[in-house]
Parts: structure tokens; sequence; C-alpha cells
């Protein structure tokens, strides 16, 4: 179970937060407030989180708040929620075809369903010492212990179970827009694929009425019947409806269903997956980051779990509403998609789809508008639009050196381009931002994430040793510097992913203190409190052989997004921005501090 950390951690790692982004004054108020907090209100709300965890060990203490916080948001999905993944392409160039690769993926993808509902998935597990756990002999052993005992057999060869209870809503899930709180709906019963394609809705069975999948030379008919079927996009496409503020879609939707389009709404919600396929190629990366992040809109349906795109050249990606479920079980499900679909396709270049009558099994789905329907369609799209000219998208990609070298240094790769991202921020802005850099907690029951806050006073203090006086420093002494910030995140990390960070129960004390009808204590009024859950720089990191890069976009108006992978040799990063940030220049001081730290690692003279 995820543990509720004891209030007097809490407060002592929330502080260490604080003191970087604060002055002395700033701080000292700040840190009156949080003992203050600890010993009273604090302390009876803490004590009520754990008894009201003790009385639902069914669960996490983070599950209900957590929902909550997303399926309350009332911001559009799009931009602000739904991350991206794109796969990497198939390694036999003849199979990155769109119809060959659309089939394809869409095969594997229900192979993955059946597999995971028959109860034949295997476990995810995290193995921190695989030669032990990860073989046949023990997962034979395994087998045989009763599933109360079985996770202390596996903790005792050090391997860790992880949650798996997010991947039900993997499929046939979709986010229903209500006024003032979505919800989340599954139909497991419901058999069909949706297909968007030129803003029209196709919707044909993969799974017959037996329960068996239907053969991929048939989903390769209907898929090519929906790709070479010319009629015109429609006037008024209904996916902008997704991308809309939660309570104005909620009302919009409300008079769809009222309008008689009842049974078309329960065709998309109801989907397996949403398949979009695009009709355009892709150029280079940061056109298939705008991609598989925000798309034109009318070819999307942002509610859905997922969206699997697959654009004219075959490139795909996901697309994935961020409410059900976090990047592990997404990043699973990819991971066995592209190896499934690469190693084991259905189809080949070769394949000839089945000679049946697609027009009977495909059915594409019409939508009554009213005036009032069209002006909300026409709105939307005005705001999509909009929101989407005012994003910047930009990446970089370093090669002069990446995992390998850094582990040789015994420095954490993790630690290395945070470090950077700090050392960047204070050249272009000269000072020190709240910062978030995402962590699982699926080693526990309904684990969902915690913060790790990479912005501490020694990557403060390595930054301006960097940025301000270079040439003070020694080789050794900067040395020194990078290797006490590369500790104390290692630290850091270990803490967040063992459900000791402090964000997370922090979050659930206040959520606590909401429900009640009196006053928000004053140590959540504070200032301070208010700026360190204003991330400005937001981070998220992943590395797969199934995925090319991910992204999403800044959590704050004037944020950052970082996305980025420390590959052996190299390290990439993409970065969204608006307006008020200029994400292209915080790359290049990216790069130039990334430059920096490895000419030091190497042991090379520095000169300012």
């Amino acid at each position: 179970r995820l543990p509720v950390p004891k209030l007097e951690d809490t407060i002592r790692r929330y502080l260490n937060a604080q003191k970087p982004l604060l002055n002395d004054d700033q701080f000292r108020k700040t840190e009156e407030l949080a003992h203050h907090f600890q010993k009273g209100i604090g302390r009876e709300l803490h004590e009520q989180l754990v008894a009201q965890d003790n009385q639902n060990k069914h669960t996490s203490y983070i599950t209900g708040p957590w929902f909550d916080m997303y399926l309350k948001a009332r911001e559009p999905v799009v931009l602000n929620f739904n991350a991206f993944m794109s796969f990497n392409p198939d390694p036999k160039s003849e199979y990155n075809d769109q119809l060959i690769r659309a089939t394809n993926m869409t095969v594997s993808a229900v192979r993955f369903m059946k597999t995971f509902r028959a109860g034949y998935l295997e476990p995810e597990v995290f193995h921190l010492n695989p030669e032990k756990s990860d073989t046949q002999i023990f997962k034979k052993i395994i087998r045989f212990v009763p599933s109360s005992l079985s996770w202390f057999g596996a903790y005792m060869v050090n391997a860790y179970p992880l949650d798996m209870s997010q991947y039900f809503r993997l499929f046939n899930s979709t986010r229903l827009p209500k006024l003032n709180r979505d919800e989340l709906y599954t139909d497991e019963k419901a058999k069909h694929l949706l297909v968007l394609r030129n803003g029209n809705f196709y919707v044909f069975d993969v799974i017959d009425r037996d329960g068996n999948m239907l053969k991929p030379s048939e989903i390769q008919a209907h898929l090519k019947y929906i790709l070479t079927d010319n009629s015109p996009a429609p006037a008024f496409p209904l996916g902008y409806l997704s991308s809309e503020n939660r309570d104005t879609w909620a009302l919009l939707r409300k008079n769809l269903l009222d309008n008689g389009n009842e049974e078309a709404l329960q065709k998309v919600d109801s989907a397996v997956f949403c398949l979009s396929l695009d009709d355009f190629p892709i150029k280079d990366f940061v056109h298939l980051s705008h991609t598989m992040l925000h798309g034109d809109g009318a070819n999307r349906w942002y509610d859905k779990s997922f969206n699997l795109i697959i654009t004219k050249d075959g490139t795909a990606g996901i697309n994935f509403e961020h409410s059900w479920g976090d990047g592990v079980a997404v990043l699973r499900f990819q991971n066995e998609v592209f190896k499934d679909s690469t190693k084991a396709p259905a189809i080949s270049p070769q394949s000839q789809p089945a000679s049946v009558d697609s027009s009977r099994a495909v059915q594409k789905l019409d939508f009554k508008l009213n005036d009032a329907l069209k002006a909300g369609i026409t709105k939307a799209k005005q705001k999509f639009d909009a929101s989407v000219e005012a994003l910047s998208l930009n990446m970089i990609q370093f090669h002069e050196g990446g995992k390998d070298l850094l582990k040789q240094k015994k420095v954490s790769p993790d630690a290395v381009a945070q470090l950077a991202f700090q050392m960047a921020f204070l050249r272009q802005y000269n000072q020190t931002v709240a910062t978030y850099e995402s962590c699982s907690t699926a080693a526990f029951k309904h684990g969902r994430t915690e913060t790790i806050r990479p912005a501490s006073m020694h990557t403060k203090k390595c930054s301006e040793a960097f940025v301000r006086e270079l040439s003070k420093h020694s080789t050794e002494e900067l040395q020194k510097l990078i290797v006490e910030c590369s500790k104390y995140h290692g630290h850091l990390t270990k803490e967040a992913a063992m459900g000791q960070g402090f964000d997370r129960h922090l979050f659930g004390l206040r959520y606590l203190a909401l429900s009640k009808d009196t006053a928000l204590p004053d140590f959540y009024q504070d200032q301070a409190y208010a700026r360190l859950n204003h991330n400005i720089i937001s981070t998220s990191t992943l590395l797969s052989p199934a995925v090319q890069l991910g992204g999403f976009g800044p959590v704050v108006s004037d944020g950052f997004g970082v996305g980025y992978q420390v590959h052996n040799d190299w390290i990439g990063c993409n970065v969204s921005s608006y307006p008020t940030r200029n994400g292209k220049e915080f790359l290049q001081c990216i790069y130039k501090s990334l430059e920096d730290i490895f000419n030091v690692l190497k042991g090379k003279k520095m000169s300012s």
C-alpha cells in the first residue's frame, strides 16, 4: 500500500524544496507557517487522513483526490492534460505504409486487449536485480505461491510488482464531459473500433460475436475502404467539441443528445479505441510533435482514453487522456504493440485485403446538428486554432555524450539532465523557479505519481558556479558540485518512488481541509505555497525501444513543458512554450549547459 509519510518528514522536505526559491525573509515566513501548521491544524488533518486511509485498504489515499483533481478541472484536455508518445518507425521500411501499419498496430492492440482481459498478460515488474528475478526459474516458482504471499517472494529477490489497476481503462473508455466534474465511462462489451479520417467518423467491429478478433485481412479491407472513401470533410467537424472548456462541452453534449445523436455518441464513447488516420506525411520532428500533441482538432477525439494516430507516411503515435492513468500503463501498451507489430506483423506489404463487403461492415456516423451546435463547433474551432497558434514546440539533440559516459563518471544521467535545465533557466532568466519532475508510484496499490523537486540548494549553487563565476572554480571543484547534485537528486528520486515525497501528502491534506466548512489553513494561503505549485519548468522522461519522443504542453501559461530522453550516447529534449517564454532560447541554454557539464566531467579546463 502507498504509505502516508510522517508529517514532520513532509514539512522538512517541503521546506527543503522552498529554500532555493525564496529570499531569507520569505523563507522565514514560510518556515513559521509550516511549523505552525505541523503543530496545529496540520496534525489534526494528518491524523484524519491516516484514519481514513486505514479504513480504505482496498485503495490508496491519493486515488480519490487525484481523480477529482483531473476530473474537476475545467480547462480543455488538449494541450493542458493530454500527452503524446510517438512510435519509432518499423525497422522494415516497406511496413511503414499507412494501411499496413494501421492494420498491424490495430491487430496488435486488440491482441494486447484480449491477452489482458483473459488474465494472461505478464505482470509488470520492476527488476532491481534482473539476473536473479527476471528468469524462467523464478517465474515458475512464483507461479505456485498464493497471490497474498507472491509479492513477498518477489521482494526477496529485489523484484517489485507494479500496480496494474489502470490498465482496464485503456480500452472502450472515454472521459465524458459533465458540469463541474467529468465522468470516466467504460463499456467492455462494445466490439467496434472508431476510425477518424478527414474529420469523418467511422465504426466497424474488430471482435466477432464469439469474442474472436476479426481476420487481419478483413481489418485491412475495412481500413482500406475508409482510406479510399472520398466523402468530403464535414462543414462542422464534431472533433473540435472535445477540445472545448469542459463545462461548455458538457452543455453542447447535452444538446447533441437531445438532438437525436444518442446512438452515434454511444458508438464513439464505447469504441475499443480511436484510430486517427491523417492524410499528410510528417516533415520533421517539430511537425511530428505538433501532429501528435494536438493535430488539426477535427481528426481527433481527445476524450478517448487514447487516440492511435497514423499519418500518410506510416508515422505513428499515441495521444492519451490523462485522468484515467499515467505514462506507465500507456508505455507498456506501446511497448507491446510495437514489439508485436514489428516482430510478428499480422499482414505484410504483399498481403491482399479480404474480399468482403466493407460498405456493409463499416458504418459512417452522421450527426444531426442544429444551429446552436454548429455555432458551438465554430467557436470551439476558433478557440482551438488560437491556442495552437500560441504554442511553440522546439527540440534539440545533444550528441556529445549520454548515459554511458555519465555512468562511467558515476553520476546519475537524470540528475545531469535536470541540472542542465536549472542552469539553462538561470542563464536565460537569472532566477531559480518551481520545477516538477514526474515519478511513478506504481510500486504501490493504486499508486499514481509523486513529484520530484529537482530545484535544490545543490543545483542552485552548482548553476551559479557555472553561469556566474566559472573562472573562480577549478575543474575539480565543479566536478564535485555536479556529484553533489547527482547524489541529492538520486536521494529525492528514491524517496518519491517509495511514496516519500511531500507533494501528494500535502495535496491530500489540503483536499481534506477543503471538504470541511472551515477556512483553508494559512499554510495553504501562503504565496510561497502557490508559487511552488505554479510549475514553470514541468518535466517528464521516458526511455523505450518503442518510443521516438514524447511531449506535453506547458502546465502554466508562463512555463515550459520539457520532455527528454537520455540515450546511451546522446540526449534528446523537446520543449513546449507560449509567447511569454522563449523555448528556442531555453533549448540553446540547455545545450550550452550540457556542453559545460560534459566538458567538466571529461576534465576539460573551463574558461568563462
